[in-house]
């Protein structure tokens, strides 16, 4: 099983993509917990809420992967909640790092339009800059792979497709 994870600020196409790799390959995909989490509770984050999120993430992400999919397409991980942590907090607790990792990460350039959608916190350009550079942050301290996902929204399509095939060693579907 291969598990790769969309990554990077916020409103670049993770959630869409995520559902479209599920319609065009089939593969099992595991949604964005801290959404439904904010969407139920609010956006009025404390770092014990990150922590849930993270938790909450983790477990899907694990019973999704119970079923040993060929892949597994994970709309983020912990490793965006640490970087949620040091954007808001400016601090990561270790915890955040220590879950299990994706095989590899799709990192999603902030260079489409910004969406607020009342979940959403970084629409300025500094912010979603700030926050853009603080997601590679944590997967350069993660040390795991990652491929950079930018331009239009058909063209990150394609090129999301392209790296996954690469990456899971498949074609067409």
């Amino acid at each position: 099983m291969k598990r790769i994870c969309l990554h990077g600020a916020e409103s670049t196409g993770k959630s869409v993509l995520a559902q479209r790799l599920h319609a065009r390959f089939g593969w099992p995909w595991v949604a964005e917990y801290g959404r439904e989490y904010c969407e139920t509770r609010g956006t009025e984050l404390v770092m014990d809420d990150l922590l849930a999120i993270a938790e909450g993430q983790d477990a899907a992400m694990r019973a999704a992967s119970a079923a040993n999919p060929e892949v597994l397409i994970l709309d983020t991980d912990p490793l965006m909640t640490a970087a949620w942590a040091q954007m808001l907090f400016g601090t990561v607790p270790g915890v955040l790092l220590a879950y299990g990792k994706a095989d590899h990460y799709l990192l999603f350039a902030p260079d489409v339009p910004w969406i607020a959608d009342g979940t959403r916190f970084f629409g300025t350009g500094a912010a979603r800059a700030a926050f853009a550079a603080i997601a590679e942050d944590m997967l350069v301290r993660a040390g795991v792979p990652f491929t950079r996902i930018a331009g239009g929204w058909a063209e990150r399509e394609q090129r999301a497709i392209e790296a996954i095939e690469a990456i899971a060693g498949v074609t067409g579907h």
